[in-house]
């Protein structure tokens, strides 16, 4: 069973975002504790909120007092709505937030059914619950559970193995809407994308499109979504389908509330930078395009190029499978835009490895590296520096700084 924590400051977000599938009937509520429950099988969102804070005060120093859990068993565990409920409300005890009031959604809207959990990160008198080591507390608390129930034991890298997003097969044997529907819903429930734009790329990884439909329906402005799909150049083939034959929670409201959520989720949990660092390191090794893309995808990210129709790139996003974030390239910094990468490769050494050179450390011998190691960690982006330039580091930024005086050189030069 994996557990996936994350720490935000929208309560009604996280409110809203699981008691809407409820509402829609791609959810059910399992479990709630200390809130109000009418019983429906409904989730009245404002009454919700409302409870919840009636536990907080006013003021609290902590910014993320929200706390939203995933609980994602092994596919291969078949568990009853009462099984699901007993691990989450157990779950929650050992981690010490039993006595908190929580709500327990179980998901339904993809084959993989999952549970999410809402509560809060104070106490009735404001004081900030315990989240030291909750990471490492969380993971073996779901390692005692597994073998405490009998159930498979699993982690995120099972998770993405047993339950592979395939692209959609057009064929006249598959079940194209199907398909589509099951992309759709997949991606929204698991990746974290702040545009149309880096939704469209994602989904294009998976031979999908989407459009936004606007227009007037009994003089009110409508807004809607359709999605298509593709062969692999991108065109769109076959039949359209409106999201609303499809579900909700790929309609337009959802997007735009998956937008929101992903943008304090990407802020708050600065899960860009890890992305950033593994571009850094891929750019720094080479000046090849397609050396660059299976670098990258070595390391559990795609990258997804827009070209102009004289082949020149004019939008790049990075989709990193192991944190779920979708960024297009000028997020990660200027380094990483549209025009910087098409001139990584194109100029001015295109096609060519980074240069090799010969330092010596310490009196040992001359020693040949490439200009930048592949490291993942590496702080200093696409430079050969990150700080300190004392010893070996100074010999390396001189040869930076006589490398670009050649550059500069190089291009005056063909400029005459």
């Amino acid at each position: 069973m994996v557990a996936k924590i994350s720490m935000g400051t929208s309560l009604y977000g996280a409110l809203a975002y699981n008691g809407l599938k409820v509402n829609e009937g791609e959810g059910r509520l399992l479990a709630v504790n200390r809130i109000f429950d009418d019983g429906s099988g409904r989730v009245d969102v404002a009454r919700a909120e409302q409870d919840f804070k009636r536990f907080m005060p006013e003021q609290v120093r902590t910014r993320n007092k929200v706390i939203h859990i995933s609980l994602n068993p092994h596919p291969d565990d078949h568990l009853t709505d009462t099984e699901l409920e007993q691990l989450a409300r157990e779950y929650l005890d050992r981690l010490g937030y039993g006595d908190q009031p929580y709500l327990v959604f179980k998901h339904e809207d993809i084959s993989r059914h999952h549970l999410h959990i809402v509560s809060v990160n104070v106490d009735e008198r404001g004081r900030r619950l315990n989240r030291d080591f909750i990471h490492r507390r969380s993971k073996r608390i779901t390692s005692e559970l597994e073998k405490k129930y009998g159930l498979h034991p699993a982690d995120r890298r099972q998770l993405r193995t047993d339950n592979p997003l395939r692209r959609v097969d057009v064929s006249p044997q598959g079940d194209v809407k199907r398909q589509v529907s099951n992309v759709a819903k997949a991606v929204m429930a698991g990746y974290k994308f702040q545009t149309m734009g880096e939704y469209r790329a994602l989904l294009s990884l998976y031979n999908v499109t989407v459009e936004e439909a606007r227009g007037m329906v009994d003089g009110r402005e409508y807004h809607g979504m359709v999605y298509s799909a593709t062969d692999d150049t991108g065109n769109r083939t076959g039949t359209p389908f409106k999201a609303s034959r499809i579900g909700k929670s790929v309609g337009y409201e959802a997007v735009q509330r998956r937008f929101e959520y992903s943008k304090e989720q990407i802020r708050d949990r600065r899960l860009a930078e890890t992305t950033r660092r593994t571009v850094a390191a891929a750019l720094a090794r080479t000046y090849r395009r397609k050396e660059f893309v299976t670098l990258l995808r070595d390391k559990g990210v795609d990258v997804v190029f827009r070209h102009t129709d004289e082949g020149r790139i004019y939008g790049a996003t990075f989709i990193d499978h192991r944190t779920g974030c979708v960024l297009n390239g000028s997020r990660l910094g200027r380094e990483f835009s549209a025009n910087a990468l098409q001139e990584h490769f194109t100029l001015p050494y295109a096609g060519t490895p980074p240069i090799p050179f010969t330092i010596t450390v310490d009196g040992q011998q001359p020693d040949t590296r490439l200009a930048v190691e592949y490291d993942e960690g590496y702080s200093s982006g696409l430079g050969l520096l990150g700080g300190d330039a004392s010893g070996a580091q100074a010999e390396e930024a001189a040869f930076e700084r006589d490398l670009r005086r050649r550059r500069k050189k190089r291009r005056k030069g063909q400029g005459l």
